[in-house]
């Protein structure tokens, strides 16, 4: 394989990097998703070089998109959520964000690593790249609805630090992901802050409050969500209402009362579908029958039977209720990818990102998986957005009406309706005052 040097910026990467001695901390900022609403200034300087005159991103990938990959990519999402659904009140995640910036980091694994992290996503690591790069690039955007993805990666300066040439084309080709030079200083965290904030209309201002002196690379995701309802609610049709929330403690509401046409019923939850504008995406509500608990209710789900849920929501009149509400998730993944299946990539002895490259004093691996959210619903659409750090280090036809009011703890998904994917997956168990 050819590897990467820095000193040559015109048609051949070149690489040299300065780190202190000692561990070498490897960060992906795997993904950050926000809305697009707001204002989006471009202020600041950039101090990163742009290198991207040596990697020229290939946008042709001659592929198809098959049921068997969505149906893993919806069971990766499934297995995810279920994963960390009780670590919180008001989970949220973005699975198809997390899978992103995994599906980049793999490029660089091989050996055990590379089959564990491959096994987790149910595709291999090729296949999900052409999988990836389709989906991304196809995902619709209107007047009313916006979807944008955006990739980029920043190396700090070392010598020591060789860094494979394919591993840069790869996620070039398949996340059209930009490459920057930097110091690694303050100027550096500042800079991927105002990239962030740009990618994500501002909504995350600040993702990074340091640069830790181990960091050597920065792999960054962004992917913005911004959709406005087919039918916006009215203000008749915003009342006060009761959400009881697990522990049964009563709180005050808004709710938001609509006649819906799709009824979903997936055997322990009942729930709708509500539509955002040209129906391309959708608001998916499941709210668990009686006596069972989130987490019972998505225990037993695949990928598969989510989406044939989906598939086979009954045309008829819904009387439904979503309450007004806003919420934020952090999560530390580690433990979650490990239980999952991905151990080695997390183990300092084991884990082989060779694929990627090395650094002279010791073996790459990833340190930590921190996965934060956000969700803004009320009558005029739906915000959302993710942000996944990753930390790596070295070492050794109308039927009955049905009604819906969702005044308890329920799940939803941000859903593309082409494919039944959820780019957001999330549950409401406390909200209000």
């Amino acid at each position: 394989m050819e590897m990467v040097q820095w000193d040559n910026l015109k048609g051949e990467f070149t690489m040299k990097r300065q780190v202190t001695a000692g561990l070498l901390g490897f960060l992906f900022l795997l993904s950050t998703m926000f809305s697009l609403t707001g204002c989006n200034r471009d202020t600041g300087k950039v101090h990163a070089a742009d290198l991207m005159d040596g990697i020229k991103p290939n946008q042709t990938i001659d592929a198809y998109l098959t049921d068997e990959q969505t149906d893993a990519i919806a069971d990766f999402s499934v297995k995810l959520f279920h994963n960390t659904v009780a670590d919180g009140k008001n989970p949220l995640i973005s699975p198809i964000s997390v899978l992103c910036a995994l599906a980049m980091t793999a490029n660089g694994a091989q050996g055990e690593t590379l089959s564990q992290m491959e096994k987790v996503f149910g595709l291999p690591v090729p296949e999900l790249n052409e999988y990836l790069h389709i989906y991304m690039d196809n995902l619709p955007s209107g007047k009313k609805y916006k979807v944008h993805p955006a990739n980029s990666i920043w190396f700090k300066d070392d010598d020591r630090l060789k860094v494979e040439k394919d591993f840069l084309q790869t996620n070039a080709d398949s996340y059209g992901a930009s490459v920057y030079k930097a110091a690694f200083d303050d100027s550096t965290r500042k800079d991927i802050n105002h990239w962030v904030s740009k990618n994500t209309d501002g909504m995350i201002p600040d993702i990074l409050d340091q640069i830790p002196e181990e960091a050597v690379m920065y792999l960054v995701n962004a992917l913005a969500f911004d959709a406005e309802w087919e039918k916006i609610y009215t203000e008749n049709d915003i009342q006060d209402g009761t959400f009881t929330t697990e522990s049964g403690k009563k709180k005050n509401v808004k709710m938001m009362y609509g006649g819906e046409h799709m009824y979903l019923d997936s055997g322990n939850a009942t729930g709708f579908l509500k539509y955002y504008a040209d129906r391309k995406y959708a608001f998916a509500a499941l709210l668990p029958d009686e006596g069972i608990s989130i987490q019972d209710a998505i225990a037993g789900l695949t990928g598969r039977e989510l989406r044939n849920t989906l598939r086979d929501a009954q045309e008829t009149a819904v009387n439904a209720a979503i309450p007004k509400f806003e919420s934020r998730s952090t999560f530390e993944m580690q433990d979650v990818l490990s239980g999952m299946g991905m151990t080695d990539a997390f183990d300092a002895d084991r884990a082989d990102f060779t694929r990627l490259g090395w650094y002279d004093n010791g073996n790459i691996f990833i340190n930590r998986v921190l996965h934060k959210t956000y969700i803004a619903v009320d009558e005029k659409g739906t915000r959302a957005g993710a942000a996944t750090v990753a930390e790596m280090e070295t070492g050794s036809a109308m039927l009955e009406e049905k009604n819906v009011c969702l005044d308890r703890p329920f799940v939803y998904l941000l859903l593309d309706c082409e494919k039944n994917l959820p780019l957001f997956m999330g549950a409401v168990t406390d909200i209000g005052k």
